[in-house]
């Protein structure tokens, strides 16, 4: 008899964990690594000295939260905009300059699609998100993000950057498991690079296609003397 496969809340974060050290690893061109132990706690915040978060719905309800230290918040940014191009004379020198904000909350967005991506594919289900939110947090404050979560699971990773600065994820998530009643088959994720290159080549045979249709009709043309 074939065993059931059970998918629980650990295994959904690490599916997690694994986007978002694979999407800073690949935009900011530097080790992006996860502990390989996890922590409950009760609840999630947004803590010093930099805090990102983003709700997701659909197939199960949830919670993202990232909190940074200004050490990782700006080696996240500098490398990612070094990665870009940015000469580094114009990087922002401090964790609460918008532009860091900015750069963080797209590599939220980036991160929370991939996992996403993953849960449509791995978990055959749907769930959508918000747009992430930033907040530069001092010493004295730490706020508490209501989930509205029925039976609410809560979880804490840590994470090290290449210079070993840390940050931590916070997820939180409705307490369910997704049961396998049949196999089926995973689509591996396309390189974007593959995707760009059959947007190219497609766009080039059909200009070729194009020019063969006019040239062919101005050879008719051309047979019938206009």
């Amino acid at each position: 008899m074939k065993k059931t496969k059970v998918i629980t809340t650990e295994d959904i974060l690490l599916k997690l964990c694994q986007s978002v050290s694979t999407v800073l690893t690949s935009a900011t061109q530097s080790s992006v690594t996860y502990s390989a132990m996890v922590q409950k706690i009760t609840k999630t915040t947004l803590k010093p000295d930099f805090g990102c978060f983003v709700l997701f719905d659909g197939g199960f309800s949830g919670l993202v939260v990232i909190n940074f230290t200004s050490q990782a918040a700006l080696e996240v940014y500098g490398n990612y905009m070094r990665h870009m191009g940015m000469p580094e004379e114009e990087l922002a020198i401090h964790h609460n300059a918008d532009e860091v904000g900015d750069v963080l909350g797209e590599l939220m967005n980036q991160l929370v699609g991939d996992f996403t991506n993953k849960v449509k594919k791995e978990l055959q289900t749907n769930i959508t998100q918000n747009q992430p939110k930033m907040l530069s947090i001092n010493k004295q404050v730490v706020l508490s993000v209501d989930t509205n979560l029925e039976r609410p699971q809560a979880r804490r990773v840590t994470f090290s950057t290449e210079n070993n600065n840390i940050f931590y994820l916070e997820f939180a998530m409705d307490k369910t498991e997704f049961i396998q009643m049949e196999e089926f088959e995973v689509q591996p994720d396309e390189c974007p690079d593959t995707i760009i290159e059959k947007a190219r080549t497609s766009e080039t045979d059909h200009s070729a296609d194009k020019q063969r249709a006019q040239n062919g009709n101005q050879d008719l043309l051309d047979e019938l003397g206009i």
